[in-house]
C-alpha cells in the first residue's frame, strides 16, 4: 500500500531534506523512523526537497510498504522513533497514483525576517535578521512585478538542475507586525533557491539600494550573477503543499509567527 504523511521539521541541524554519504538529512532519519515501525526498509518520496538549515511545517512525504499499520499506528509509531526536531503530524492510506512531487499543484513557503539592528539569542536559526530598517511598500512594489509565469533564471541557483527555468507565481505577499516582516509566497512549483533569491532581491530593494524595478529587469536579463545575495535559509519554511480535491488531503502546515 501507499502511505502519504505530513510532516514538521527544524531544520536546523540537518543538511536539508535529502539523504547523503555524509551529514544528518531529514531523509535519511525519517527512512529509519518509519522502517522500525515497517519492520522492512522504506524510501520516501517527498514534495520539495529542502536545502541546510530549511525547515518545514507542512512537508507531504509517500512511501510504500507491504507492512499493514492503522494511521494511528504510523503516526505514535513513526514519531517514537524519530528524533525531537521531525515529527509526522497526519498520515493517510493513499491510491497508488498519488506521488507527493508529480502530484502536487502548488508549493507555499513563508519567508521570516526579523527586522532589527541586534540579533535574537533564541531565534538567531529561524529567522533572517535584517538590521537595516526596510520599506516594506517598496519590497511590495517590486513583488509585483514577480506574480504570474516567468523565466526566473535570475532567482535560481548556478547549480539548479531543473530543465526549464519558467514557473508560475500566484501570490507574494509581504506583511509587517512589529519587528517581523513575512514573505509569503505560493507556486506551482520552485527552482533550487528560488524564495532565498527572491528573499535576497527584495531585502535589497527594501534598503533603498535598488529600485522597484529592478526586479522586473532581472527577470529581462535571465543572468543569476545579476540577482544579488541569496538570502540566508534560516528563515524559509515549507508550509504547505496543494492537491488535487479528490486526495482528500489536510490542509498542512502552520504559519511560523514569532509576536511584534
Amino acid at each position: 500500500m501507499r502511505i502519504a504523511l505530513g510532516i514538521e521539521y527544524d531544520g536546523s541541524a540537518f543538511y536539508g531534506w535529502q539523504r547523503q554519504r555524509t551529514g544528518r538529512t531529514v531523509q535519511q532519519c525519517l527512512e529509519e523512523g518509519i522502517s522500525q515501525v515497517a519492520n522492512q526498509p522504506v524510501a520516501t518520496t517527498c514534495a520539495g526537497r529542502t536545502d541546510t538549515g530549511v525547515h518545514a511545517t507542512g512537508q507531504v512525504v509517500h512511501f510504500d510498504t507491504d507492512a499493514c499499520r492503522d494511521s494511528r499506528s504510523w503516526s505514535m509509531g513513526v514519531n517514537t522513533n524519530l528524533p525531537a526536531d521531525i515529527r509526522v503530524t497526519w498520515t493517510r492510506e493513499m491510491d497508488t497514483d498519488f506521488h507527493a512531487r508529480f502530484s502536487a499543484r502548488r508549493r507555499y513557503y513563508r519567508y521570516v525576517i526579523l527586522n532589527q539592528v541586534h540579533g535574537s539569542a533564541l531565534l538567531d536559526k529561524r529567522v533572517c535578521r535584517e538590521h537595516a530598517d526596510l520599506d516594506v511598500c517598496r519590497m511590495r512594489e517590486a513583488a509585483c512585478h514577480l506574480l504570474g509565469e516567468h523565466d526566473f533564471t535570475s532567482f535560481r541557483a548556478v547549480a539548479c538542475q531543473a530543465r526549464r527555468p519558467v514557473r508560475t507565481i500566484y501570490t507574494l505577499d509581504i506583511t509587517r507586525t512589529g519587528r517581523f516582516i513575512y514573505l509569503d509566497i505560493e507556486a506551482n512549483a520552485f527552482l533550487h533557491h528560488m524564495v532565498r533569491c527572491i528573499a535576497g532581491v527584495l531585502l535589497r530593494i527594501g534598503r533603498d539600494d535598488a529600485s522597484p524595478e529592478w526586479a522586473r529587469d532581472l527577470l529581462e536579463i535571465r543572468d543569476r550573477t545579476a540577482g544579488g545575495i541569496t538570502a540566508p535559509a534560516s528563515g524559509l519554511y515549507l508550509v504547505a503543499v496543494r492537491y488535487p480535491s479528490r486526495y482528500d488531503l489536510p490542509v498542512s502546515g502552520w504559519l511560523p509567527e514569532y509576536g511584534q
